[in-house]
């Protein structure tokens, strides 16, 4: 694969014009009413300020960089960010113009290059040196979900504390979990008022009439619809999903569009792939399509309607990795209910639309890598395994206390006692 690294550089104008600009920005490019955390975790993140530090955070959108930006900035420092390849290319490039000159550098999604290596190396060889990684490694669309981890993480963990004992025998490293919860702005008559309308709108495209449905048996009848809709377009005979619970329909929608795309751009998957795995071949192989440095298996002859194909059918795995029922149905917050609705506009629309919400930033103790390493000197498996267990741990519990910003919108299991689910 030709390597189509771009490196980092700093310019001071500029980041100082971003944290200057931080808040119009963020308001009209995301929708952003402004980032929050609470004073105890801010003194916590100030402890981290001079040293050697891996930040980590989930990733639910596409919004967590500038997040983490924010918070460098708020106390007194600077982050450099691993970034996938083809958000250099937003904007016709200048979006990578921008990101490359507060930090940021490339890396295709799902792998690690020796360029990427090596500037992950030189960042945390440095004294004070802080790098910005998401540990499940591609956006999960889920705010109160975290997916399963990549090693990658942990490995670059290791590598850092290597490259730093090269300068600093006694180096030590850091590792920094943080949790992004966004909390969908507004009171709860106009949130309501926001759903009914959108769920409205994507119910007359459907022909759906609502009759005296309860809000989250509406939600459920259009994401029936949905599928019913998609298993066609997919091929799936009627006889392989009747009398099947919603749960395997989703399933095998999801597995579906995954193995056809796989077909088009030659991704070969294992039998025991699970569809986050399948996901991140995928992304894999479309980020170093854009980039321009296609993997050596990807098809010489693709068209641009190949592509789009395979987008598309990325697109519909990863909609129905988003709704699922029981996880709605159990705590039916805004957030979980905006989430449904913007994958069900992006999926029926081809377009959505980020609604007014607040960050809320939480975050644990930091922690050292230095206990993790003495096993990775003996057993590298078992050392990049114990640090990323510890990782999850914390950032687990970090999701359990940010979900608690935001409550149920409406009754959980309130979908009519026909219906049973979870």
């Amino acid at each position: 694969m030709k390597d189509s690294f771009i490196p980092p550089r700093f310019e001071f104008p500029i980041a100082l014009g971003l944290d200057f600009g931080f808040p119009i920005l963020t308001k009209l490019l995301f929708n952003i009413d402004g980032v929050e955390i609470s004073k105890e975790d801010e003194l916590r993140l100030k402890e981290i300020k001079n040293k050697r530090v891996m930040y980590l955070s989930n990733q639910p959108s596409e919004l967590e960089p500038v997040i983490a930006y924010h918070i460098a900035s708020k106390i007194g420092t600077r982050f450099h960010f691993m970034t996938s390849r083809s958000i250099f290319n937003w904007g016709f490039g200048l979006v990578g113009e921008v990101i490359k000159r507060v930090g940021a550098f490339s890396v295709i999604s799902g792998s690690l290059n020796r360029s990427a290596i090596r500037t992950a190396k030189q960042i945390l060889s440095l004294s004070d040196g802080k790098l910005v990684m998401y540990p499940e490694g591609m956006m999960s669309g889920e705010n109160d979900n975290l997916v399963s981890f990549m090693p990658g993480v942990a490995q670059v963990s290791f590598w850092g504390l290597e490259a730093a004992f090269e300068k600093e025998p006694n180096a030590e490293l850091w590792i920094q979990p943080s949790f992004v919860k966004y909390k969908i702005s507004g009171t709860r008559d106009s949130i309501l008022s926001d759903i009914e309308s959108s769920l409205s709108r994507i119910e007359r495209k459907l022909k759906l009439y609502p009759g005296g449905r309860t809000l989250l048996r509406r939600f459920l009848t259009v994401g029936r619809v949905m599928l019913e809709e998609t298993e066609f377009e997919l091929g799936i005979p009627k006889s392989e999903t009747n009398g099947k619970d919603f749960d395997y329909r989703l399933g095998r929608a999801r597995h579906t569009a995954l193995n056809l795309a796989a077909s088009i751009l030659n991704v070969k998957f294992h039998e025991s792939d699970n569809a986050i795995q399948k996901l991140r071949l995928l992304f894999m192989a479309l980020d170093s399509l854009e980039a321009g440095a296609p993997l050596s298996t990807t098809p010489k002859n693709l068209t641009d309607q190949n592509i789009r194909r395979a987008k598309q059918l990325v697109d519909t795995a990863y909609a129905f990795i988003i709704t699922k029922p029981k996880n709605l149905i159990q705590w039916p917050s805004a957030e979980r209910l905006m989430e449904w609705i913007c994958s069900f506009e992006k999926h029926i629309f081809g377009k959505t639309e980020a609604r007014a919400r607040k960050a809320h930033v939480v975050v644990a103790p930091a922690f050292s890598v230095a206990p993790f390493y003495q096993t990775y000197k003996t057993n590298k498996k078992d050392g990049i395994q114990s640090l990323l267990m510890e990782i999850r741990k914390e950032m687990e519990a970090l999701l359990e206390r940010a979900k608690k910003e935001s409550e149920p919108i409406v009754p959980p299991y309130s979908v009519g006692l026909d219906l049973q689910i979870g």
